[in-house]
């Protein structure tokens, strides 16, 4: 049952308490002749004294009743919210997933319902689901929410700083649980995805690494000596150049020639090496 329901119900008990002390008979208005009053408490003609410890008591009994109903769409939401992302979680080999939700009923719960319950809507790419709840053997029973999804997973953090260029090593990282629905600019579940890259900028310890935080490690940095590969029809040379700018393996850099002090563009190949692109 929703908190506010059952805050709500209470209080309703609580002003009967107050109203009625522990031991006073109340009486709830009875149709009859008008102008009599008295006679016999069971009589249909006048008032009818009923005990507010009475009323007290149905309202109670109607607590585990709506607290069922609720756990049982809770339940539902829970089943409906592992389907959807199961797929996913395989595909991306997220190991130790647990999705937990926070769910604000817009309505009570008409009643428990025999079958499990079918719940429809909701998207994977989204913390905000809208879901619609029927029960198979009650055409009438159906129920809106809206709930907020988490998805914990355990993320590779930093355990030093790292320096920019400077390789990630299995040393400097540890696994820490967040909720990935608030890591917009992404993140590493795997150490295969990290190791043997370098850091793009200064990351500071215990930062979430993400893809645009890391890259290839520099092969070749500013003002460094390198050689020069030159290939055109099946023949190649060599000669020596310098580095204008860092470079990861695979990236094109700005080089120069040393012997003829020109400027060109080369692709990385390696430590020290690159291949002029003509």
């Amino acid at each position: 049952m929703p908190r506010a329901i059952n805050t709500y119900i209470r209080l309703i008990l609580l002003d009967f308490i107050k109203m009625n002390g522990a031991k006073t008979t109340r009486y709830l208005p009875h149709s009859g002749p008008r102008g009599k009053t008295g006679g016999s408490p069971l009589s249909p003609r006048h008032p009818k004294r009923i005990s507010a410890h009475w009323c007290a008591g149905l309202l109670l009994l109607l607590l585990p009743l709506t607290s069922s109903a609720n756990q049982q769409v809770d339940q539902a939401i829970q089943q409906h919210l592992e389907a959807l992302m199961r797929p996913i979680a395989q595909r991306e080999a997220w190991n130790g997933l647990r999705i937990t939700h926070n769910t604000a009923l817009g309505s009570t719960p008409p009643a428990n319902c025999q079958q499990p319950l079918s719940v429809r809507g909701g998207v994977a790419n989204s913390s905000r689901q809208r879901l619609t709840l029927t029960c198979p053997d009650q055409p009438g029973w159906r129920l809106q929410v809206a709930t907020d999804m988490q998805l914990w997973l355990p993320v590779l953090v930093t355990t030093r700083v790292i320096d920019r260029g400077e390789a990630i090593t299995a040393a400097d990282v540890k696994r820490q649980e967040i909720d990935i629905n608030k890591a917009p600019r992404g993140f590493y579940h795997h150490l295969t995805q990290i190791t043997g890259m370098g850091a793009k900028r200064r990351i500071r310890a215990n930062q979430l690494l993400s893809p645009a935080l890391i890259a290839q490690p520099l092969a070749i940095k500013r003002g460094d000596k390198i050689k020069i590969v030159a290939t055109q029809d099946g023949i190649s040379a060599s000669m020596s150049g310098e580095a204008l700018e860092n470079g990861s393996k695979g990236e094109v850099i700005r080089v120069k020639n040393i012997s003829s002090n020109k400027t060109i563009e080369a692709k990385v190949l390696g430590s020290g090496e690159v291949a002029s692109i003509f």
